[in-house]
């Protein structure tokens, strides 16, 4: 948990997905992330979700916020709104939950912060070609080998948020990428399909982010490129979306 509720005023309740690519992380590495949206007023709710193959991550995702929502008084104060946030692996689970949450009609989101989500199982992109140059490894090809357990799973909207076809009914967005990211390629190309299917989209490439995205993950006290510019953005979406969601 990071973040208490402020009297006389609501604060947002963001739902955080640490990175890793699927294969490591924890609450340590999502630390960094969850500082930047402390740092702006949001009491965040950091998950230790399970290094498991799909579907067991995304259900207890989705069981979280569920708890959230109803903690959710409690927790931001009188009016509070729920968000969902995570990076690169942590993305496509918020993704997924957010699908989630509309399918079961509940709960509601006032939206959603996706901060170089990893959502492509091909692994193909040209920004991660670029980044990957020569190597013969690939710590997301191997991420998505132990999240997907058979082909099958791979056309579950749920595993991959980037390849689902129906994405109407989502709430607004917010895509964070750097210009040198990995995941640059499919975070946009999954913008510019939310923002096809009518819905509120913001995304913001920042430049000259060498480190971006690792060093989200980091679990010092360096601080993070873009950390200002991040929370920044973090700020203005906030205000944007901040207007009632149903109950």
């Amino acid at each position: 948990m990071y973040g208490r509720k402020k009297s006389g005023q609501a604060s947002p309740v963001v739902v955080h997905f640490h990175g890793g690519a699927f294969t490591s992380g924890g609450l340590d590495t999502g630390c960094t992330v969850a500082s930047l949206l402390e740092g702006v007023g949001a009491v965040v709710v950091s998950v230790a979700y399970p290094l498991t193959p799909f579907p067991q991550p995304v259900d207890t995702g989705y069981d979280v916020l569920k708890w959230v929502h109803r903690n959710r008084t409690k927790l931001g104060g009188q009016g509070a709104l729920v968000y969902l946030a995570g990076e690169e692996a942590g993305g496509n689970l918020a993704a997924a939950v957010g699908l989630m949450a509309r399918d079961q009609s509940h709960p509601p989101l006032a939206g959603q912060i996706l901060l170089s989500p990893m959502l492509d199982p091909c692994v193909g992109t040209a920004s991660l070609r670029e980044a990957t140059g020569n190597a013969t490894g690939c710590k997301w090809a191997e991420g998505w080998r132990n999240f997907l357990r058979s082909p099958r799973d791979a056309d579950h909207p749920y595993a991959v948020p980037g390849a689902a076809h129906r994405l109407a009914g989502l709430p607004p967005t917010l895509v964070l990428v750097g210009d040198t990211d990995p995941m640059h390629d499919e975070a946009l190309a999954y913008a510019t399909r939310l923002e096809a299917a009518g819905l509120q989209v913001t995304r913001h490439v920042f430049s000259k982010t060498a480190q971006w995205p690792d060093a989200l993950l980091q679990t010092g006290q360096n601080e993070c490129p873009c950390a200002a510019g991040a929370q920044e953005q973090f700020r203005l979406f906030f205000e944007a979306t901040r207007c009632p969601v149903p109950s």
